[in-house]
């Protein structure tokens, strides 16, 4: 399209009658350029407007996409898992049961002497040894388990019971070494009672002694003074129930 300056020099050189009046040539032509310019300018503002519009669409979509993927994925999250079980999750079986040692571990060296309650079938230990013992030499006597209950008790215990040697709450020795694999078969009425031979070494022992596979070959004597002699040991019931740990009263014994 010719520039203005083009249509003033044409217009300015033609001869022919009824000539042009070059300004409003320029008029009529700016007046038909304006509805285009116009047209032009308002197409390219919608395209913007077009192209915000689509960009805002894009991104909530987007943003509702990401926040639907959160929440899809919370929901299929399995729920935590707690670290230990309870009671009631397993029955009240293992998880209720108390854990506790055996009877030849109940009482360590050097350790405070074990407070036990009475044994839940009745049964009771009582220790038989001799008022008065040599010290360092073993000591040998008697435990007798005896049915203090109402009902007659049946069922098994070790070939013989642990043994432990206190003094004012301290333990001093305990039954140690190889235990005999054998066991020994109880059937007691109501009164009725059974012994076990035992022994004891009145020597002291330490924690290091509990913790190797067997005690130091020469432990130090006892120094001549007064002791006290407990028993313990398994009693299995025949019925299959819970073993049960018995005990029984501490008995006194003069090392000299």
């Amino acid at each position: 399209m010719p520039s203005e300056d083009e249509l003033r020099t044409l217009l300015a050189a033609t001869d022919a009658p009824g000539a042009l009046d070059a300004t409003t040539v320029i008029a009529r032509t700016r007046a038909r350029r304006r509805p285009r310019q116009l047209l032009a300018g308002t197409v390219g503002a919608l395209a913007i407007v077009g192209v915000s519009v689509l960009a805002i669409q894009v991104s909530q979509v987007g943003f509702v996409h990401s926040t639907s993927m959160v929440a899809e994925s919370d929901a299929d999250a399995p729920a935590a898992e707690s670290g230990a079980g309870s009671a009631s999750d397993s029955g009240g079986t293992e998880s209720d049961a108390i854990k506790r040692a055996p009877a030849e571990k109940l009482n360590l060296c050097g350790g405070e002497l074990s407070e036990v309650a009475p044994s839940v079938s009745g049964l009771q230990l009582d220790v038989l040894f001799p008022a008065v013992a040599a010290t360092g030499e073993t000591v040998q006597g008697m435990v007798r388990l005896t049915n203090l209950g109402a009902a007659t008790v049946g069922g098994s215990t070790a070939a013989t019971p642990s043994i432990t040697v206190s003094r004012g709450g301290l333990v001093l020795w305990h039954s140690n070494g190889p235990m005999i694999m054998s066991a020994a078969l109880v059937d007691l009425a109501p009164g009725e009672s059974m012994e076990y031979a035992a022994s004891f070494e009145p020597m002291r022992c330490e924690v290091e002694d509990d913790l190797a596979e067997s005690f130091r070959d020469a432990l130090p004597a006892l120094p001549a003074g007064e002791y006290q002699l407990t028993a313990a040991i398994d009693f299995s019931p025949a019925d299959g129930g819970t073993l049960d740990l018995v005990t029984g009263p501490p008995a006194g014994i003069v090392l000299q």
